[in-house]
């Protein structure tokens, strides 16, 4: 292929950061500002990626459910992104999930500028933001690195343009330039499944041109494009490079991150798959021994089940396993349900509904449905039923002690004492031991305390008192009380 065959393509963007700090308020406003509300209008599914125009410049961006999906997309070896765009936000800084957003940008070689976002808080601290991004090898232009940032407000729709002009440039250095006239191939994006329906898979195009009518395959499926719409559900007869498609026609579920090719043939097509796909297997490492939190997890594409599963293989299991019983694509239904009655388990909704019967059955048996619009609180929801099935650990905290020197009043179960706190304060309730002679001879509990006619809370070391002692023997004179305090404690995974 010569040089002068190839033209320009629009760079492909992936957004990546921290959970809550804009990523998909960003990518809101931007839709906002570049696409007209006639056009807007018809964006009502959610298809993985999208389109803008920026002074005559086209702009792809992937939307997906998090860096976990674009992880998940790498790991099959596809180049999705040309530029990426860290969103920090400014007045909280580098979190967990930028550092591991940091790292899945430098794992896939591709420039990022850095969108400082928030910036209509007043409490912003821009510059420790960026100091903390240099602790993380992130050097920001006026830092002294190469790595620009742009203050932006996803919420004022201010320093977009900027942004925007920043990609562009970015993206002019990689120099994108493909052959349009090429049999296409690409990477798929998103796949959903509809009963009615069947198979449709959002592909994005990297190289040539792909028409309606093409034969495409996987490493997985294959089959015939029957129809193609673009991101604003427009009919459309064929997608450019750079330019996201929903397809209909493939045989099964494709893998999302496998790239796809146009085949001469079907037999060509049918031959070159390595594999069945279109699962999410959950069996490998998701088999506890030992006590485990059942799920059966719905979702709304075939991208987020998987980022769900690359997310969930990291939390620990040494204590409590993930059993995950079935996972699929839609909406919960009435034998999710049934089968979550049977096996006493919970249900995860990760941004799909409940149908109607299902909903009402789940109310009848008590059955949790967990609804998730983000995969990290997912996550965290997960771990918090983790921790549940730990058995909590009961830890005593020995405090002070008490000399017993004087009885004044002795009913059938307690006694009006004076005593001197010994090696510690002495608080009101603290439970007990009561020593005689070096030896535990019963327990009990300290009811009140009294100090000067006043009741108290606490008895500070080495100061007399008086108290009310409750316990299943009657202290004597001289005895030694070793109040203790009994906490519950739920361990950690």
């Amino acid at each position: 292929m010569t040089d002068q065959k190839k033209e320009k393509r629009p760079p492909v963007i992936a957004v990546l950061g921290h959970v809550d700090h804009g990523k998909s308020s960003l990518l809101e406003a931007i839709k906002d500002l570049k696409i007209t509300d006639k056009e807007s209008g018809g964006i009502t599914q959610h298809m993985g990626a999208y389109m803008v125009s920026h002074e005559g410049n086209k702009i792809t961006f992937i939307d997906t459910p998090g860096h976990e999906a674009f992880s998940a997309m790498r790991s099959r070896g596809a180049d999705v992104a040309d530029v990426g765009v860290l969103v920090v936000a400014a007045d909280e800084g580098v979190k967990k999930q930028t550092k591991e957003a940091i790292k899945h940008l430098k794992d896939a070689e591709i420039p990022f500028v850095v969108a400082l976002n928030k910036m209509d808080k007043r409490d912003t601290r821009k510059e420790k933001v960026k100091k903390e991004l240099s602790l993380e090898d992130v050097l920001l232009e006026d830092y002294g690195g190469d790595i620009p940032c742009v203050e932006v407000s996803a919420k004022k729709k201010t320093g977009l343009d900027e942004l925007l002009e920043i990609i562009l440039l970015l993206a002019e250095m990689e120099d994108l330039k493909v052959d349009y006239d090429e049999k296409a191939s690409g990477v798929v994006v998103e796949t959903h499944v509809d009963a009615k329906k069947g198979v449709s898979a959002t592909l994005l195009v990297k190289e040539g041109t792909l028409e309606k009518g093409d034969i495409i395959g996987t490493d997985c499926c294959y089959g015939t494009v029957r129809k193609m719409k673009n991101f604003k559900k427009e009919k459309i007869e064929k997608a450019t490079p750079s330019t996201p498609a929903r397809t209909s026609g493939l045989k099964m579920n494709p893998h999302v991150g496998e790239e796809f090719k146009v085949f001469e043939t079907k037999k060509e097509a049918k031959q070159a798959r390595v594999s069945e796909g279109g699962t999410v297997d959950f069996s490998e490492k998701f088999n506890p021994e030992g006590e485990a939190l059942d799920l059966i997890i719905k979702t709304d594409v075939l991208g987020s089940l998987e980022a769900i599963k690359n997310t969930l293989e990291k939390l620990p299991r040494e204590k409590v396993g993930v059993n995950v019983l079935d996972a699929g694509i839609g909406k919960v239904g009435e034998s999710d349900v049934e089968l979550a009655k049977t096996c006493n388990c919970k249900i995860i909704a990760y941004r799909v509904e409940t149908d109607k019967v299902a909903k009402n059955l789940a109310m009848q048996n008590n059955i949790d449905i967990l609804k998730y619009d983000v995969i990290y609180n997912l996550v965290e929801g997960v771990r918090d039923q983790m921790e549940k099935l730990l058995e909590t650990e009961t830890v005593i905290e020995e405090m002070g002690k008490v000399k017993v020197l004087a009885i004044f009043k002795t009913d059938k179960r307690r006694q009006i004492v004076g005593g001197k706190a010994l090696g510690g304060d002495v608080e009101k309730g603290a439970s007990l031991k009561v020593i005689r002679d070096k030896e535990t001879v019963g327990e009990g509990k300290l009811i009140n305390l009294k100090k000067e006619e006043k009741d108290v809370e606490k008895i500070p070391e080495r100061e007399e008192f008086g108290m009310l002692y409750e316990g299943d023997i009657k202290v004597e004179k001289g005895d030694i009380l070793a109040t203790y305090k009994e906490k519950k404690i739920t361990p950690e995974l």
